[in-house]
This record gives C-alpha cells, sequence and structure tokens, in this order.
C-alpha cells in the first residue's frame, strides 16, 4: 500500500507542536525559506531558538570561516555551518530549562537562478540532530539541484525540502529507504535533483552510505553517483571540474574483473594525446546497473542493489574513483559529464559495443537520427574513444575499427570520426590481452 505523502504544512505544524525538538535555521544564499515554513504555520517558538542568514561574505567569513577554495556553495560549507551552529546550541543551552529538548542544527548554502540565467542552481542542505535528550549527534546531508526555470519556484522547492528533511531525521530515521523518499514530497516531479546524500551518527551506524546512494538512483532522485577509493560518495562537479577524465565502462553483473591491462594502454594513449598532466587526470570505473546495449532489459525493481553495491566497492578497492549509472548508451555518459565541465573526456569501450551502434538493424525507424544525435551528444563535448579489439570466435579474426563491420548508411560518419581522432584503437596491444565474443 502506498504511504500517505504529509503536506508540508502538516509537517512543520507537528514539528512545532513537538515540545522536544528545538534548534537552530541557518541559511545562505537563497533566502530564509525553511524556517519561514516553520514561521508561517505558527507555534514556531518551541521550535526555533535562532535563524540566521550571512549573506554578506565579510559576514560569513567572521562567523564560520574562509573558504579557500572561494566557494561558498560548497559540501565544505556546509559543515562549517553545521560545526559552528550545533556547537552555540550545545554550549548556550545547557540546564534544566532544555534539558528534555533534542536538539538540531539545520543549514543550507544555496544559489538560485541568477538574473541572466547563466548559473547552474544548486545547493548543499544538512541537519545535525539529537534523537534523544543528551545523545550524541546524527548528521544528515545531501547536494540538491534546482530545475525549475523560476527563481521563486525555486526558493519555494528549497522550503519544501527543508522541511521534509528535518520531519524524515525525527520520524523516519528508522527507516532509510522511507526517509530518502520523504525528502521530495509534495515536490513536482522534474523539480529536483538529489544526487548524492551522506548520514552518519549513532541512528544510521548500520547504514552503507554507497547503497543510499545507490538508491537515489533507482528511485530516479538521480542519474549516476560517484565514490571514491574509500567508497565515500563525492559530488561530481566539485571531482571533475577542470580535470581530465579517463573513464572504463562495465556491468555489475560482470564476474571478470576489468581488462585493466587494456585500461592501463588507453589512459596512456588518452594523455598523449590530449597531453593531460598526471596530477589533474582523474581514472574511473563506470559500474552499469542496466544493460550496456539495450534500453535498460533490467527494471529497477529487477535490480539487487546488494550486488551492484558490493561490485562499486570491489571497483573502489582498486584505487580508482567509481561511477554507478543507469547510462544504458556512452552519449548518456557524455551529457552528464559535460555537465561538470571537464576539461577532457576519454572512454575505453569494447568495439563490440560500437558494432553494435553502427549497425543499423539494430535499431527500428530514422536510424540516421538516431545516429546523429548519439554522435552529436558523444562528441561535441571534447571526448574521444578508445576501442578494446576483440577476438571473433567464428573467423578467429581480431576486430578493430579498420575491419568492424559498419552499416552502409553510418559508413561516411564513422570514417570522420575516424579520421579526425575521435575514435581511436588501443594500441601496443598483445595477443593474449583481446578476448573473445
Amino acid at each position: 500500500m502506498q504511504q500517505e505523502i504529509i503536506d508540508i504544512k502538516r509537517k512543520a505544524l507537528k514539528i512545532n507542536l513537538n515540545p522536544k525538538i528545538y534548534g537552530t535555521f541557518a541559511e545562505i544564499g537563497a533566502g530564509q525559506e525553511v524556517s519561514r515554513a516553520f514561521f508561517n504555520v505558527g507555534a514556531a517558538s518551541g521550535t526555533v531558538a535562532k535563524t540566521i542568514s550571512a549573506y554578506d561574505m565579510t559576514f560569513s567569513d567572521e562567523i564560520y570561516g574562509a573558504e579557500e577554495s572561494g566557494r561558498y556553495v560548497s559540501q565544505n560549507r556546509l559543515i562549517k555551518m553545521l560545526d559552528h551552529e550545533y556547537s552555540l546550541l550545545i554550549e548556550r543551552l545547557k540546564g534544566d530549562k532544555h534539558g528534555d529538548k533534542t536538539f538540531f542544527a539545520f543549514a543550507n548554502t544555496v544559489t538560485t537562478l541568477n538574473y541572466k540565467r547563466t548559473n547552474d542552481p544548486h545547493g548543499w542542505v544538512g541537519l545535525r540532530f539529537q534523537s534523544e535528550p543528551g545523545g550524541l549527534p546524527n548528521e544528515i546531508y545531501f547536494h540538491v539541484r534546482l530545475l525549475d526555470t523560476d527563481v521563486q519556484m525555486q526558493q519555494r522547492v528549497l522550503g519544501m525540502i527543508g522541511v521534509n528533511l528535518v520531519y524524515a531525521a525525527f520520524y523516519y530515521a528508522n527507516d532509510p529507504k522511507k526517509m530518502i523518499e520523504s525528502l521530495v514530497d509534495n515536490l513536482n516531479v522534474g523539480s529536483v535533483e538529489i544526487d548524492l546524500i551522506s548520514v552518519q551518527g549513532p541512528d544510521f551506524k548500520d547504514i552503507n552510505n554507497l547503497l543510499l546512494n545507490l538508491y537515489l538512483i533507482v528511485k530516479d532522485f538521480s542519474t549516476a553517483a560517484i565514490f571514491d577509493s574509500d567508497s565515500h560518495p563525492r559530488q561530481a562537479k566539485d571531482l571533475l571540474y577542470k580535470k581530465d577524465v579517463m573513464i572504463l565502462r562495465t556491468k555489475y553483473g560482470q564476474k571478470s574483473n576489468p581488462n585493466f591491462s587494456l585500461f592501463n594502454k588507453a589512459a596512456d594513449q588518452f594523455k598523449l594525446v590530449n597531453k593531460v598532466d598526471d596530477s589533474n587526470l582523474i581514472v574511473m570505473i563506470e559500474v552499469l546497473i542496466t544493460n550496456v546495449l539495450t534500453a535498460a532489459q533490467e527494471t529497477p525493481d529487477d535490480i539487487d542493489l546488494e550486488v551492484v553495491a558490493k561490485r562499486a566497492e570491489e571497483m573502489c578497492k582498486t584505487g580508482n574513483f567509481v561511477i554507478v549509472s543507469n547510462f544504458t548508451r556512452k552519449n548518456r555518459l557524455a551529457k552528464y559529464l559535460d555537465r561538470c565541465r571537464p576539461k577532457s573526456v576519454g572512454m575505453s569501450t569494447n568495439i563490440n559495443n560500437l558494432k553494435f551502434v553502427f549497425n543499423s538493424a539494430n535499431f527500428g525507424e530514422n536510424y540516421t537520427g538516431h545516429l546523429l544525435s548519439y554522435v552529436n551528444d558523444m562528441f561535441s563535448r571534447n571526448v574521444r574513444l578508445f576501442a578494446y579489439p576483440f577476438l571473433d570466435k567464428k573467423s578467429n579474426t581480431v576486430i578493430t575499427t579498420k575491419n568492424m563491420p559498419v552499416s552502409t548508411e553510418a559508413k561516411p560518419l564513422f570514417d570522420f570520426l575516424i579520421l579526425n581522432g575521435y575514435i581511436t584503437d588501443i594500441d601496443h596491444y598483445s595477443e593474449g590481452e583481446v578476448k573473445t565474443v
């Protein structure tokens, strides 16, 4: 049975009427939308200890410290805000008067659409809270992209997300899936994307953050999640901005390890062709949660997230970054990466995947339209493909771009991509490195 979605006003009022919930709201960049939601429903004096909004950078730096990166809409800024505001609560509200309170500090740092509509509206939202008076704090924070094209709508959405977060922390913390799903209660489809979430604290000691981020993907809150070598979630643009990115694609159900020997050769070619400095290189292994060649043979209900998580953790242990995605086509991955503004991108791929794309028999009507769309999405963003050879068992022939079968209508475009270096073979491989297909 579908869970009842509680409207925002009822959530805010229920929190305000709970005598144990008491804390601070600190909001930077998009107005005091969350605290306003609690004031508007009444009885806020029982919940709100303080609200603060330091817009001027000088005031903000004086309170929370300067940001060396110069970026104030960032995870680091959010954590500083939570640290400062929660510490003040614990320090100043001691004694019998507040002895039965469960304290919280809410914070967000957000940029909405600018006047010229040239920016990428996004923000960090977080909550540090006690589940029992005097208890150790728990923490939830996430990164959100605001997708509405109207500033007032973005502000309204931010207020709703904040109320949803506070409510989820105090009423759904024992049910992580429900907690995540409730973050978008009462929001229109397509108004937000949540592409990273992290929880910690005594209430979440058995929760795997990697699994939580995979759940964001299968619930369509996001299309991908990135993890570092310690399996910690990383925000895509923070990690990839102006970097040279090299990616190896794998499937979550793949039983064998990737062909790292050929991948290393592909990475070396990428560095040589693009004149990449090692210090600027980000190497990522992509773990697909859908089938590579077809239009998502699996549905979210068919996917065992425990299996996907295990595969992702195995790949993290190789010392590389890992991106888990539902990108059935490489061009969708290219569009996602372009949003992060990398300097350049290289992708290693089995040539069997290229063979599929450039064969009109694998598609329905308007094949040339599909192919042109694929090529535009893929190669208009400084992306190069490095193709793995494979051994055709029937002919006992090694297949490369030089002898790969290509449909007649696709041949001129394929030749153009080869001639201009958008697609290239991996060089200097040995016979033992070539796998059969």
